[in-house]
């Protein structure tokens, strides 16, 4: 069975939380949602989100593909979260796509995975992505290898038309 995590937290944007995780499970993933301490929470907007695994307990071995949507709140909440730091340093060793809108790719600049790849992100963190070495694009979506990124919501369709097309891609080199 594919597998799908998508790391939130407190005011998580909706629209970054709730499209891919409907459009995963159409493409055939369960998809869980991880926040620290296995709490529920709330986006930004309001959308009450379930969670359904611990962050600080999520295995890498468990899953194929990690998602770190943004809403500045969340990604920031969710980058001082040392085993989703860790995960994704797994995931990335690995080869398994990992995929992040708006700010959330500031939680990838935290684990340290982002020197030399290219990437989009915000235009607020587009200093963090530089900083940390990354290759910043402005562009509406950019796939380096295994990291899939995009700067806004409005971007959703394509940011998981190529979210998926990775997967794809990533999948069938295992």
């Amino acid at each position: 069975m594919k597998k799908a995590i998508i790391f939130v937290d407190q005011g998580v944007e909706d629209t970054e939380f709730a499209y891919p995780y409907y459009r995963l499970q159409e493409a055939g993933f369960h998809v869980d949602t991880a926040t620290k301490g296995k709490r529920d929470i709330t986006g930004k907007w309001g959308l009450p989100i379930v969670a359904t695994v611990d962050a600080d307990k999520a295995k890498d071995s468990d899953y194929q593909l990690a998602i770190v949507p943004g809403g500045y709140e969340s990604p920031d909440r969710v980058r001082q979260i040392v085993n989703v730091l860790e995960f994704l340093r797994a995931f990335d060793r690995q080869g398994k796509v990992i995929s992040s809108v708006c700010h959330g790719p500031w939680v990838m600049v935290s684990a340290g995975i982002v020197q030399g790849r290219h990437m989009t992100c915000y235009p607020g963190c587009k200093d963090d992505l530089i900083n940390a070495g990354a290759i910043y694009e402005a562009k509406a979506v950019v796939t380096d290898r295994n990291l899939v990124t995009a700067p806004h919501f409005r971007n959703n369709p394509e940011w998981m038309a190529a979210t998926i097309a990775a997967y794809t891609a990533c999948s069938s080199t295992e």
